[in-house]
């Protein structure tokens, strides 16, 4: 008979930033009505997760490192082949799939929060990026005040328009991460839940 056992696979730190990134991404989302403080601190709050999972991805433990996680095209192509086949090969920590779904949703919300970040100067005229809509083709010199509000006019549509659809990429990847989830721990007949919040997986 097979002894079974409990490895640890994900630090405390990685499981903090999945489930308060998973609320504060709600929060934002649910909270975006123009000048709402909870959709502003929630967006800055998203990117300080991103930026501290960032570098928890090159000096955390390991199965934190992007070392760890992110597989060449080859190995994400068979991993797909095995899943049509029902046989995926088992890995302790993310999947190639899931190694590049967790890539792909760092790099999405974090151009959710820096277009936010842009929309909210321009508007407001605040945040870290206040003074950075200023530049523009047409100098302040010689620009009537009418050329100078209408380009400014086109960059905040500019930038609300990347920040809508660079949300709603990011509300695919979630499902698609949702899905994957529920359909690997079927493949694997594991909880991929349980040890998100207890760091550890049973293994033969």
């Amino acid at each position: 008979m097979t002894q079974m056992k409990e490895v640890k696979v994900w630090d405390i730190l990685v499981r903090v930033f999945h489930w308060s990134l998973v609320i504060v991404f709600f929060i934002a989302y649910f909270t975006g009505d123009e000048e709402n403080i909870w959709h502003i601190y929630a967006g800055y709050t998203v990117l300080v997760l991103i930026l501290l999972r960032i570098i928890w991805g090159f000096v955390g433990t390991k199965h934190a490192r992007f070392i760890d996680f992110i597989y060449s095209p080859k190995a994400v192509i068979q991993y797909f082949q095995e899943l049509i086949t029902k046989h995926p090969k088992h890995y302790l920590g993310h999947n190639p799939v899931g190694g590049w779904m967790v890539i792909l949703l760092l790099i999405s919300l974090f151009v959710v929060s820096v277009s936010g970040l842009k929309v909210y100067a321009i508007e407001e005229g605040k945040g870290p990026l206040a003074g950075s809509n200023k530049i523009t083709i047409i100098s302040q010199s010689y620009a009537s005040d009418d050329e100078e509000e209408e380009h400014e006019d086109e960059e905040e549509e500019f930038w609300e328009e990347i920040h809508e659809a660079s949300t709603n990429f990011t509300l695919l990847l979630i499902f698609l991460h949702i899905v994957g989830v529920i359909v690997a721990s079927k493949l694997h007949n594991e909880n991929l839940i349980k040890p998100m919040i207890s760091g550890k997986k049973i293994i033969d």
